[in-house]
């Protein structure tokens, strides 16, 4: 596995502190890649929704550190991620089992209310990386 960029994150004190486990801005100092994703939902290998946000969140997540392995990446290499919710009520969620797999690493985040693809489908996640 490659190392993750150099990051350098960005709170300035002429804004408000940052009211979740994120940074306002995160710098990507020295990178040689940069990994985009599509937008990923909690879909099993045969493209099945499993039951319930917190499935479709591991779900999600194991889809995505796929990605980021194959590019022999981890999830220390990302620098944003975006969450879209189906309903604003499983944003807790989301993000508690965010900063479960994501630990000490804050990168920038935005998450939103959106009406997905499919009305079984709760989340869909896209992350940019830089190693």
């Amino acid at each position: 596995m490659r190392e993750a960029a150099m990051l350098k994150a960005h709170n300035p004190p002429a804004m408000f502190a940052p009211v979740g486990p994120y940074c306002h801005g995160l710098e990507v100092v020295q990178p040689t890649r940069f990994l985009f994703s599509s937008g990923t939902m909690g879909l099993d290998r045969e493209g099945h929704a499993p039951d319930g946000i917190e499935a479709q969140l591991e779900t999600a997540w194991d889809n995505l550190k796929a990605i980021l392995a194959e590019a022999g990446m981890t999830v220390g290499n990302i620098v944003k991620v975006t969450t879209f919710l189906a309903d604003r009520s499983l944003r807790g969620p989301a993000t508690a089992y965010r900063q479960a797999v994501l630990g000490d690493h804050k990168p920038a985040v935005t998450t939103m209310v959106a009406g997905l693809l499919q009305d079984d489908w709760l989340v869909e996640i896209e992350i940019v990386a830089a190693a």
